[in-house]
Parts: structure tokens; sequence; C-alpha cells
């Protein structure tokens, strides 16, 4: 009976302790958190577009609280917060009109650019109105361009991402795959369209991740987060065309943003 006693006494300190380094690290996480002074850059896959309820005073940027910057945001609460990003953006525009909030004592800074250098709405566009042929044509010149002009754009967009804030941890998104092969899908793109697609998805983020790696950024595939839920699986978490609201179009849902983006950029953040 006493040896029992001595080993509960033992083990109620030894759970105490652990408690006790547990609650500090988890204080110790929370004001790490707390202290962070976080910047989202990029296009539209970053402003939230697709997501709805877009911030009026952001006018043609769609910014949106329900973007994956911005739900991170209010779940961690950073020192602070500047949202940027802006549908549309190209790497120039980037470099031109959203890099402000920057400066030494930028701790985290999130971005996806480079699908619009690419042609991303011309080739749906071309791919949704035009014969295969003439989609598998453009698709090809997509490629061509991410092998020939786009890595030094994004170089130039990386350094000075790095000049302005040189002790930041920059975490770069890539773009998910359209669509679900063999899916439900009856109408609309051909299956070799959809696979030419997907394709050009994949290629343009490897060149990304490829220059991210190079200039010591991390980056996030959101690929695997959107398989299941891809156009044409049942379960979508992009737009296909909305011929309504063009401009939502092949963009993340809500549940795109919250379900896909935003455990991506928490694990790489």
């Amino acid at each position: 009976m006493k040896l029992s006693r001595i080993t509960a006494f033992s083990s109620s300190l030894l759970l105490g302790a652990v408690l006790a380094l547990t609650g500090a690290a988890t204080a110790r996480a929370a004001d790490s958190v707390a202290a962070v002074d976080y910047v989202a850059l990029g296009d539209s896959y970053s402003s939230g577009v697709g997501s709805g309820s877009y911030d009026s005073a952001s006018g043609s940027c769609k910014r949106t609280p329900k973007a994956y910057p911005a739900l991170w945001a209010a779940a961690n609460a950073p020192a602070s917060f500047a949202f940027t990003a802006c549908s549309g953006a190209r790497t120039g525009d980037v470099t031109a009109n959203q890099l402000g909030p920057l400066n030494s004592g930028t701790d985290l800074v999130s971005i996806s650019i480079g699908g619009n250098d690419a042609g991303f709405a011309d080739v749906m566009t071309t791919c949704v109105l035009q014969s295969e042929a003439t989609c598998l044509n453009r698709v090809a010149q997509a490629r061509a361009f991410v092998d020939s002009t786009l890595p030094g754009n994004l170089n130039s967009v990386y350094t000075a991402i790095r000049s302005k804030a040189p002790s930041a941890r920059v975490v770069v998104l890539g773009y998910p795959r359209f669509y679900q092969l063999s899916g439900t899908c009856i109408a609309g793109l051909s299956e070799k369209e959809r696979a030419a697609i997907n394709g050009a998805a994949d290629y343009l983020n490897a060149a990304t991740a490829k220059r991210a790696a190079d200039h010591g950024f991390t980056f996030a595939d959101v690929a695997g987060a959107f398989t299941g839920h891809e156009i044409c699986s049942g379960s979508s978490w992009l737009h296909s065309v909305n011929w309504l609201d063009i401009g939502e179009s092949y963009h993340p849902t809500a549940a795109g943003q919250s379900g896909g983006y935003l455990p991506a950029f928490r694990a790489a953040a």
C-alpha cells in the first residue's frame, strides 16, 4: 500500500511537470504567433475571388474575409496583418503595387502568383469557346511561356520580397488541378482538354516550386488538398464556367479557401 502511494505521488508529480511544460510550450507558441507581422501578397487565388463577401474598399482587387490569408489572420491574431493581394495581378503588379507593407520587421509573407503571367484566363477562354485543337495549342503556348519567361518574372518578384523583408518566412502557394478526370461531367471540354489543363497546372506548380526553393522560400502545394474536390468530382471546391459572373470561373469557392488553401498555408507557416 505504501509503495502504491509513493508510486501514485511520483506519477502525479510527473504528470504535473508534463502539464506545466505543455502549458508553457502552448503559451510560448501563442506568444510567437501573436508577435508575427504578416503580409499577404498575390493574385485572385490569394485575394479570394470566387469566395464572395468582397470588401467594397478593395474595389476590383476583390479581397474577402473568406480568403485564406484573412482566415489565418482571424484564427491567429498576428501583431499586424496587411492584405494587398489583388485579382488579376501579375508578377509586375506585385512589385509595383503590393510590397509597400513589407519591411525589416515582417515575419511572414504569403503569395500566389504566376498564373496570370502564363495566361490563365486566356487559356480557359480559348478552351471553352474554341476547338479542341486550338485549346491544346494554347495550353502548349502557356507551357512554353513557363519555360522561357516565367522563371525570370518570378525571380524578380521573389528578389524584391526578400530585399524588403530580409528575415521573413515566405510561403509560395501553388494552384489546384481544375478537373477530376473520368468524373461526373457529361458536357463541356473533352477529356483530352481537361487532362492538358491539369498537366499545365502541374507544370506551372513545378516551375514555381523550383524558383521558390532557389530563393529559400517554402512552396505549399494545394493540389493534394483539392484532390476529390476538382470540377467534375461531384464535390467541387472550384467554380466551373459562371456565365453570370465570369470572373469567378475556375476560382476556389469559400470551401476551397478554407478546406484547401488554408490548411496548406497553415502547415507551411
